[in-house]
């Protein structure tokens, strides 16, 4: 399993959480991650309205040349989205996991004010185990 990057964003479309888990990622600045997450968001909008077949969820993935974005949107409008590989086939799988551990520290903490940016050492830390070291 490899894990480029973590990003959880909120129902607004703000960035409340960002881990990368690879050196290779080009390395970006707090406003440029904002930026890409409030981009994100609009395209998840758009797309859900795309759809010839009636209602749809949105984007649940969108890939590049050499990686891809899968996205789990949950029913409280929290995206959470794993930057991989192509060939990695167990994406959804793994945000199904990260989407536990959020449920279990962050949104059981009764100190996190929910849509604002997740500063849980436990979460962090299962993050970690689930996923491997990173960076912030």
């Amino acid at each position: 399993m490899v894990v480029f990057g973590l990003w959880v964003i909120n129902k607004a479309g703000g960035l409340v959480y960002q881990r990368n888990f690879s050196d290779g990622l080009a390395q970006l600045t707090s406003n440029e991650y904002l930026v890409l997450a409030g981009t994100l968001h609009g395209i998840h909008a758009i797309t859900s309205r795309l759809s010839p077949t009636g209602p749809s969820s949105g984007a649940q993935v969108i890939e590049g040349e050499s990686f891809k974005l899968t996205i789990l949107l949950t029913v409280t409008g929290t995206k959470f989205v794993l930057l991989t590989p192509l060939a990695e086939a167990a994406a959804e799988s793994i945000l199904q996991r990260v989407y536990e551990v959020y449920s279990d520290t962050v949104m059981k903490n009764p100190f996190h004010t929910p849509e604002m940016p997740i500063r849980s050492e436990g979460f962090d830390s299962r993050i970690v185990g689930l996923l491997g070291s990173g960076q912030s």
